[in-house]
C-alpha cells in the first residue's frame, strides 16, 4: 500500500491537533471580526440594494410624470396652434372682407366722380355750343340785317310763321 493513501495514526492526531488549535486561535482572533465584516459588508449591500430600489421607483415615477407633462405640453401646443389659425383665418376673413368693401366703396366713388365730371364735360360742351350758336346766330344776323330790305323780309316772315 501507499503511505500517502493511508495516513498513520500519529499523523491523523497531529493533524487534528494542528486544526483544533488553528479552529480556536481563528475563533477566538479572527472570526468575530471577519463576520463583523462580513455582516457590515452584507448590511452594505443590502442597504445599495434599497437605495437602488428607490432610485428605481423615483426613476419610474419621474418618468411618468415625464410623460404626462410631455402629453399635457404637447395638449396645450395642439390648442394654442389651433387658436392661431383660428386667429389667423379670421383676421384673413376681415382682411377680404374690408378689402372688398374698401373696393366697393372706391369703385363708387369713382362713379360719382365720373358722373360729375361728365356733367361738367357736358355743361361745359353746352355752353361752348350755346357760345358759338350765339357768335354764328350774330354773325348770321349782321351780314343779314345789313340790307335794310332783308331785315323787313325776315320781319314779315317771323310775323307769318307766329300765330297768336
Amino acid at each position: 500500500m501507499n503511505p500517502l493513501v493511508t495516513p498513520e495514526l500519529g499523523l491523523v492526531v497531529w493533524t487534528t491537533v494542528a486544526f483544533a488549535f488553528l479552529f480556536f486561535i481563528l475563533a477566538k482572533f479572527a472570526w468575530k471580526p471577519i463576520m463583523a465584516a462580513i455582516g457590515e459588508r452584507e448590511r452594505s449591500i443590502e442597504d445599495a440594494l434599497l437605495k437602488a430600489e428607490a432610485a428605481k421607483e423615483e426613476m419610474s415615477r419621474l418618468t411618468n410624470e415625464n410623460e404626462s407633462l410631455i402629453k399635457q405640453a404637447r395638449a396645450e401646443r395642439d390648442l394654442i396652434l389651433s387658436e392661431a389659425r383660428k386667429a389667423k383665418d379670421q383676421i384673413v376673413s376681415d382682411a377680404k372682407e374690408l378689402a372688398h368693401k374698401e373696393g366697393a366703396r372706391m369703385i363708387e366713388l369713382a362713379r360719382v366722380e365720373i358722373n360729375n365730371q361728365k356733367a361738367i364735360a357736358l355743361a361745359d360742351v353746352k355752353n361752348q355750343v350755346a357760345t358759338l350758336s350765339l357768335e354764328i346766330a350774330e354773325k348770321i344776323l349782321r351780314k343779314q340785317f345789313e340790307d335794310q330790305q332783308q331785315q323787313d323780309e325776315l320781319v314779315s316772315q317771323l310775323l307769318k310763321e307766329v300765330k297768336l
